[in-house]
């Protein structure tokens, strides 16, 4: 009986110090609530332009749907009754389960969907009911956008892209009150969890003046030029738009022409050298190439002004120069990446142009230069998004970096928003100490004009691919892009899709074309080293041949493809000369990389 007693007293014991937790933990949320409540009185007003398409749309989508309602009811009747059928018939299997025991769901056929993947979403009648009426509703969504005619595709396609947006938002997992693991986690820590959550999101308001940008990785756990960026090299260059970095050499001898990597300016350069491990510039560096890599300054207002113009004579044409007379070289191989590869074949038709053969060969990473199908990036780059980005950035100088990561974050909701705010918020989860996704939360501001010129000329107008693109006082044109070029897709790309990037390598005019293909998406598609042995690629020699039907005749490879193209490069790069030191007498050493434009932070606008 004393033992009896013991253990009685003990358990009672134990309640009453989680009761008291549990109590303290809810003062706490009190504090937090009222931070809440704070920052969110102080937060910025956003254009409400930037916050999602016009009501047109939704407008045009209402007309359609009446006119079909009225020319065709029985397609409406029979889509509405289904979706009612349904839910009466899951509602009646959801009582029947509870009301004839034992306490558990229906039987649920699925489909499976990894959101769902806590076993009380099938095993527990209250979350199983809530999961399978989301699907319901969901599949009810997808089929009443899918048959609503009267719009044109491209509304229709923009249509299906945002409410498939709600729909996500409105996911059970992303509530408390209908997640398990959130509630599980609660109970377990005595609501420790909550708290550490709303910490979370407290925190990341307040670090965004009560915009909510969810932090996707554990920024304590990085810093740029101690665990990233670290390969060897020396900024020999430096003016108001790049710094030019060397890298050392890690072979006695290297190829005689250089090759100069162009990284694209809405995000920074180092994404091509995070660990070592992972590191693309570590990786030609050890094949024996002198490489140069330019990092951009992340803008502030005063670049208002700054003009596709100002990135191709002050940077590009600029850093050509200089490494040429670094090298003692009269050409140089350049690389563009996204963005700064589409910039690299307006350079090079303006280079054409003027009679200039400085680049030997060019490679495209990712690369778009025919926009006439934009992809998933598309449902972005009407003028509703566009007049509200002008309006924006013409105001403030730039276009944040806010705005970019936020369009290219919801471009995969559920990845890269919401489960990493249920990990943060709910779960009150610290968020991973990943590269990739530090830098991917490291990005950068767009000058004001040059982000227009972009969106309307090229994106919108495509004037590339057609009439010809206006630069440096020039009209340049696709066809004019005819130096010896390899151009590497993704299959997954969902900014630059690799049929668009295929279709624009047909009408470049070059005679010596090659182009691959790489699993996986715009950024683990390239950085994709041979030691992962991770995704593998495709090439064909065909590029007269639709998209379709070059990959249906191309050949796998398994692997990078990376040793792909270091083989390519060294056909084209010259006889092997003694390695080069950073710098000269006329370019000393201004910084050991990554030098200092990667980790400046530029004046608010």
């Amino acid at each position: 009986m004393a033992t009896d007693s013991a253990d009685t007293n003990g358990g009672v014991e134990q309640t009453g110090r989680n009761l008291e937790l549990f109590e303290a933990n809810l003062k706490k949320i009190d504090v937090l609530t009222k931070r809440l409540v704070g920052i969110m009185a102080k937060r910025k007003k956003v254009p409400a332009a930037l916050q999602g398409p016009s009501q047109e749309l939704y407008l045009k989508a209402m007309q359609a749907w009446m006119a079909e309602a009225v020319e065709h009811p029985a397609k409406v009747i029979e889509l509405q009754a289904g979706y009612w059928g349904k839910t009466l018939a899951h509602f009646a299997e959801a009582q029947a389960a509870l009301a004839k025991g034992p306490f558990k769901a229906p039987e649920d056929p699925g489909p499976k969907d990894r959101r769902f993947s806590n076993p009380l979403w099938d095993t527990h009648p209250w979350f199983n009911f809530w999961k399978q009426q989301y699907l319901i509703n969901a599949d009810a969504v997808q089929k009443a956008v899918a048959q609503t005619d009267g719009l044109s595709e491209r509304d229709k396609r923009r249509l299906q892209y945002f409410s498939k947006q709600i729909v996500d938002m409105l996911a059970p997992t992303n509530f408390l009150a209908t997640n398990p693991d959130a509630l599980e986690r609660a109970v377990e820590t005595n609501g420790q969890s909550l708290v550490d959550g709303l910490t979370n999101l407290v925190t990341d308001l307040e670090r965004n003046d009560g915009e909510l940008i969810v932090r996707l990785a554990d920024e304590s756990a990085f810093k740029v030029g101690e665990n990233l960026a670290t390969t060897p090299g020396e900024v020999v260059f430096r003016n108001r738009m790049f710094e030019l970095i060397q890298y050392r050499p890690t072979t006695e001898q290297v190829r005689e022409i250089p090759l100069l990597i162009f990284p694209p300016w809405i995000n920074k350069y180092y994404i091509l050298d995070l660990k070592a491990q992972n590191s693309l510039i570590k990786w030609v560096v050890d094949q024996g190439f002198t490489l140069f890599v330019v990092s951009w300054v992340n803008p502030d207002p005063s670049y208002k002004d700054t003009s596709l113009d100002h990135y191709v004579e002050d940077g590009y044409l600029t850093a050509i120069r200089e490494v040429k007379a670094i090298c003692g070289t009269d050409v140089v191989n350049a690389v563009g990446y996204c963005i700064a590869g589409t910039t690299l074949a307006l350079t090079l038709g303006l280079l054409r142009n003027h009679g200039d053969n400085s680049i030997n060969s060019a490679t495209f990473f990712t690369t778009l230069t025919d926009f006439s199908d934009q992809g998933e990036v598309g449902v972005f780059l009407d003028d509703d998004f566009v007049d509200g980005i002008e309006k924006e950035s013409m105001e403030k100088g730039i276009l944040e970096a806010f705005f970019m990561s936020r369009t290219f974050s919801y471009l995969r909701s559920n990845d890269l928003i919401y489960q990493p705010a249920i990990r943060s918020y709910m779960l009150g989860q610290t968020p991973p100490a990943f590269d990739l996704l530090y830098w991917n939360g490291d990005s950068t501001n767009l000058p004001a004009k040059m982000a227009v010129e972009y969106l309307r000329g090229l994106c919108q107008g495509d004037r590339f691919a057609t009439t010809g693109f206006p630069i440096c006082g020039e009209t340049v044109h696709i066809s004019e892009v005819t130096v010896p070029l390899c151009a590497v897709a993704c299959e997954t790309d969902h900014i630059a899709g690799w049929k668009s990037s295929y279709r624009g390598v047909q009408q470049m005019g070059a005679a010596d074309k090659t182009f691959i293909l790489s699993e996986s998406g715009h950024i683990a598609g390239i950085v994709n080293p041979p030691t992962k042995k991770k995704y593998g690629h495709w090439t064909g020699h065909d590029l007269h041949a639709a998209p379709e039907d070059w990959f249906r005749i191309a050949e796998k490879h398994e692997g990078s493809w990376w040793p792909r193209w270091g083989e390519w490069l060294a056909q084209r790069s010259g006889d092997l000369v003694p390695a080069r030191e950073p710098g000269d007498a006329r370019h000393p050493a201004l910084a050991p990389a990554p030098g200092t434009y990667v980790t400046a932070k530029p004046d608010a606008a």
